[in-house]
């Protein structure tokens, strides 16, 4: 009779302390356990799920981070051909058969906390060519009724159906629990791609920021103790409201994130652009002017606003923008890379990514770990 109480006592303690835990960690515990990097500066790169999948390329990005200042990565979760990057035990994802295996999520989250190295879940959000030829219910459409489709022929989740949103959170949450140690919504914007003058949003009278904003309220509602970041486009922080028609309010974007990352690629801002008062004949020459100068106009923007949660990690270029008329770019190296780095430093944030679409990237602008560790 003692042993059974004893064997019942024990039974409750137990169940007790995992009832006081939050849910994501009882899953992640199951499967990788993600590390406490809270407080520690973000230093990160951006691999696609097709190339992590790779054997030789998760070695080789784990050797990077063992041997220079990388201490995280960012990995495709759901990309932008609207497939999740590995079997997913979501019901709708299962149902509807969006997922396509690219890596094995387990694995390549054991090995990269084996060896202390964050991981980051992009989740693209809106932008999707596969659910709305599934759901079209879920999809942007024209004034005829049909999906439509943006200036590349891809169609995108309509962001006031709050439908999408449970899609895209639940796939979050699973990720949560697989072990990724943050959710990064990427494409959590509407479009402008296109004739926008055919598009139907259906009956609403919100704004398309509000929309926005509701989703990542949501995802917060949803993911009390999960890091959320959320990707912007960089001239957000210099144009006033939803200026570019896209939903994203630089003053109100923040309220329910952890990490607001502006893509400040200096190559994506037109020549003559004003950035902080600062004119940029052909902003890809200055990369540390562009950097530096839209942070420091970003933090002056934000200083003032309430209850503004998120802080600020830049995306920035580590990529050749030839796409570009002949004379307005430049070669991208090791040189452009610190440059960035260090207009991040001198405007007062420490965390910074790099994008570089083919994840090849200039590492010998990464500081060796001698050196940072002195």
């Amino acid at each position: 009779m003692k042993t059974y109480l004893k064997k019942v006592f024990l039974v409750s303690v137990v169940t007790f302390l995992l009832s006081t835990l939050p849910i994501e960690n009882l899953f992640a515990a199951n499967h990788s356990s993600p590390g406490n990097y809270t407080s520690e500066a973000v230093k990160g790169l951006y691999i696609s799920s097709w190339k992590i999948g790779d054997q030789n390329v998760l070695k080789h990005f784990i050797d990077l981070a063992n041997r220079t200042e990388i201490n995280t990565y960012v990995i495709d979760v759901k990309e932008d051909d609207g497939y999740v990057s590995y079997p997913s035990q979501v019901a709708q994802v299962k149902k509807l058969k969006t997922c396509v295996k690219k890596y094995d999520p387990i694995y390549t989250l054991n090995q990269f906390h084996k060896n202390n190295i964050r991981v980051i879940g992009r989740i693209v959000c809106f932008k999707d060519p596969v659910l709305p030829m599934k759901r079209p219910d879920l999809a942007l459409k024209d004034k005829n009724g049909q999906i439509w489709r943006d200036n590349d022929g891809t169609a995108w989740l309509n962001p006031y159906n709050k439908a999408s949103w449970r899609y895209l959170v639940n796939i979050a949450k699973e990720a949560v629990k697989m072990g990724f140690d943050e959710i990064q919504f990427d494409y959590v914007r509407f479009t402008t791609s296109g004739n926008m003058s055919t598009v139907d949003y259906g009956k609403t009278k919100m704004a398309k920021y509000e929309a926005i904003n509701g989703f990542l309220a949501f995802a917060r509602q949803q993911m009390p103790h999960t890091i959320i970041s959320a990707n912007v486009f960089g001239i957000i922080c210099e144009s006033p409201g939803d200026t570019e028609g896209i939903g994203q309010y630089l003053e109100l974007i923040g309220k329910d994130v952890d990490y607001i990352s502006p893509m400040f690629y200096p190559s994506h801002y037109a020549c003559g652009q004003i950035v902080n008062n600062v004119e940029f004949p052909k902003p890809d020459f200055d990369p540390y002017g562009i950097v530096y100068n839209a942070l420091t106009k970003t933090k002056t923007r934000v200083a003032p606003i309430k209850n503004y949660r998120a802080n600020f990690r830049p995306y920035l270029q580590d990529f050749t923008a030839n796409y570009l008329e002949p004379g307005n770019f430049q070669t991208y190296g090791h040189e452009q890379v610190r440059q960035q780095i260090k207009a991040v430093y001198d405007a007062g944030y420490q965390s910074w990514l790099f994008w570089n679409i083919n994840n090849e990237y200039s590492e010998d602008g990464f500081l060796p770990k001698t050196t940072i560790n002195k």
